[in-house]
């Protein structure tokens, strides 16, 4: 194990067990007591470089290498949170090889000629309030600091009495000192593998969101209610699953029913109500419309023969991100790494229509990604840190 790949195991080490289900994989949601402890942590970790820590006003945590007033500064790191159950790299990757990379810098003599700035982005999955991203698009303004306020968990509470304040939402003066973002992040498939190439860069983001299905029937007796009087609304949920694989697959796009609530959700009940959420995505903006609109229609018509309603609700949108090309090329060129697209959502596809915006994967030999499956080994996670470094000296050391 070389020294660096050492260095990283053990700062991981440090956070591994953190938020650990037994399941293996990770409940780290935000504001929860393991994200809490993972935010001081950065703070410690911050503190013991001198590098002093900024909060936002929206849940962002921002630690600065250099004068933050200089302004042209080069932003990295990347989130805590996770998904339930979800696996270790996504999110703190990021962030631990942000404060290597530092480390590799300054071991090397090279001091920042532009402030290079390392954030923790709060509620990044969604996982907890419901909007992916949460932390970013307020930054940025693409959410309203009143409906982000009143974002509710599963347990009532709303994203403000989470936060501790009323989010302070966009700030003009905080991202116009930013002049990039890198966001290095473990990869979630496999086409790094097929490659034989530890580290990639990032031509795109697919255009995605999340929709919420109501379906609403009438409860009733499983014993006693004949089966052509019953108005099950499980039954158009479960069409409307089906139609959702039927129509991705024949668009070549991604659709997912990953989460469902029924009410009263009794053994021996017809449910009285069914709420699913779809997670879609597509390569084009026109085939993520063409796969909703078809679900929607086809959920509507079962909805119609099953005799239940149906209520059908975006809950979030992302547009097709087209990373800065200069940028990509430059840093592809750099690192003689090859370019790949995602269909993943990132802060960085957030801020990407704000400043110029690239990122970094970094190997994942499973494929796996939201799941305990997940992983990378520590020599290609020291080859992201030095990936990362040469990128921060290329646009904040020269």
């Amino acid at each position: 194990m070389s020294d660096l790949a050492g260095r990283f195991r053990e700062l991981w080490d440090e956070l591994a067990p953190v938020g650990r289900a037994g399941s293996g994989g990770y409940l780290r949601y935000a504001f929860t007591e393991p994200e809490l402890w993972l935010r001081d942590w950065f703070r410690e970790q911050a503190a013991r470089r001198g590098m002093p820590v900024a909060e936002d006003g929206n849940g962002n945590l921002f630690a600065w290498w250099g004068d933050p007033d200089a302004g042209d500064a080069v932003l990295t790191g990347s989130h805590f949170d996770s998904v339930p159950h979800g696996g270790a790299y996504d999110g703190p990757l990021g962030i631990v090889s942000a404060f290597l990379a530092v480390d590799e810098l300054r071991a090397a003599g090279i001091a920042p000629v532009r402030p290079v700035a390392v954030a923790a982005f709060v509620e990044e999955e969604g996982a907890r309030f419901g909007v992916p991203c949460l932390g970013s698009r307020l930054l940025t303004g693409e959410i309203a600091v009143d409906r982000a306020a009143e974002l509710r968990d599963a347990a009532g509470v709303s994203f403000a009495e989470a936060l501790g304040d009323r989010p302070a939402g966009a700030d003009p003066a905080l991202l116009g000192r930013f002049a990039a973002f890198v966001e290095l992040h473990v990869e979630q498939g496999r086409a790094l593998v097929d490659r034989a190439a530890p580290v990639a860069v990032a031509s795109a983001i697919w255009p995605h969101g999340r929709w919420r299905f109501d379906f609403h029937g009438e409860a009733n007796h499983a014993g006693t209610t004949r089966m052509a009087d019953r108005r099950d609304p499980m039954l158009t949920y479960a069409f409307t699953v089906l139609a959702a694989n039927k129509e991705a697959r024949l668009r070549d796009a991604h659709a997912t029913v990953g989460r469902v609530s029924v009410e009263p959700n009794a053994t021996n009940a017809i449910p009285a109500r069914v709420t699913g959420w779809l997670d879609a995505r597509a390569a084009e903006p026109e085939t993520l419309h063409g796969l909703v609109e078809a679900v929607r229609a086809k959920a509507a018509e079962r909805a119609r023969r099953d005799g239940t309603e149906l209520a059908c609700t975006q809950e979030s949108a992302t547009p097709l991100v087209a990373f800065d090309g200069g940028l990509a090329d430059r840093l592809a060129a750099l690192l003689d790494a090859p370019v790949l697209p995602t269909g993943a959502g990132h802060d960085a596809g957030v801020l990407a229509a704000h400043l110029p915006t690239a990122m970094l994967f970094v190997r994942n030999p499973s494929g796996v990604s939201h799941s305990p499956a997940e992983s990378a080994t520590d020599a290609d996670c020291a080859a992201g840190v030095v990936a990362l470094a040469r990128v921060l000296e290329e646009l904040a050391c020269r």
